[in-house]
């Protein structure tokens, strides 16, 4: 029997969001907005960096389909990604994709090498059963990359200030990196690496973006911990079982040497006016 192990829920970060899948069709949606795609291009440059390093035969993204070249930089062979979409949303997907819930995913126990969870676990109405469902169907040493937006960066000041919190995707349950390590933690992951990213206001102004394109380079040296983004990478452990010797094996002998002398006289005695 598998036992599930329980995460602590923040009542103050409840998911404001739509249900899937119109949550999902809202984020995609932002995403191709001034900020959304500059935004995409550096969590791109992000994950660049760290595929690269990480093996295996199968990697799986759960994302939009026409986002799957943010994840072309892995070497391993076989990449697929997941349309957590409905299937109405996007025409038919080409042979290496397929469709799914993501906590339910339609994927075998240790059948995946690495796993990306690209801003999953804030617009997901069970994220924990998505961390349990990457868990499962993880490999042992497995990995899992995770994308999601800081709520200690710059950013949340912009979302208080202008009311935002009741629009996708400020309507998210943004956690913070020691939150998400320990959640990771108590079902047995090991973070391997951690990144922060997008130093930039999110204001919707191509020209006003790229002029500030400077704050990357000085974000990452000066204040790197409120970059707008952070990527986790997290090792799935490797429970290693040690071996029981039996009782028998270890037990002393409460005779050393020769047979049991006989009972004397007087001590035979003894025990039976005892007995």
């Amino acid at each position: 029997m598998r036992f599930r192990k329980k995460i602590p829920v923040s009542g103050r970060q409840a998911n404001r969001c739509d249900a899937a899948p119109t949550v999902w069709h809202e984020l995609f949606d932002w995403f191709d907005t001034c900020v959304g795609v500059q935004l995409a291009k550096t969590e791109k440059t992000v994950l660049d960096a760290i595929l690269p390093d990480l093996f295996g035969y199968y990697l799986v993204a759960l994302a939009h389909p026409l986002h799957a070249d943010k994840f072309a930089a892995s070497r391993v062979s076989q990449r697929r990604v997941m349309n957590i979409c409905a299937q109405d949303y996007l025409p038919p997907l080409k042979p290496s994709g397929f469709h799914g819930e993501v906590d339910r995913l339609p994927l075998l126990a240790d059948s995946v090498d690495v796993l990306v969870l690209p801003h999953i676990l804030e617009f997901s109405q069970h994220p924990h059963e998505v961390l349990r469902e990457a868990e499962r169907v993880l490999i042992a040493e497995g990995h899992v990359v995770i994308l999601g937006f800081n709520p200690l960066s710059f950013w949340m000041l912009w979302r208080l200030a202008l009311g935002w919190r009741g629009m996708t995707p400020w309507c998210g349950a943004f956690r913070s990196v020691n939150r998400m390590r320990d959640w990771l933690a108590l079902l047995g992951f090991d973070v391997v690496d951690t990144r922060y990213y997008f130093f930039r206001p999110p204001l919707q102004n191509r020209s006003i973006l790229r002029k500030l394109g400077f704050l990357e380079k000085l974000g990452q040296r000066l204040w790197p911990i409120f970059g707008g983004g952070y990527a986790i990478v997290a090792k799935k452990r490797v429970v290693t079982l040690t071996p029981i010797r039996p009782r028998w094996a270890t037990r002393k002998r409460l005779v050393t040497t020769g047979l049991v002398e006989p009972m004397k006289p007087h001590h035979r005695k003894n025990y039976e006016q005892d007995s």
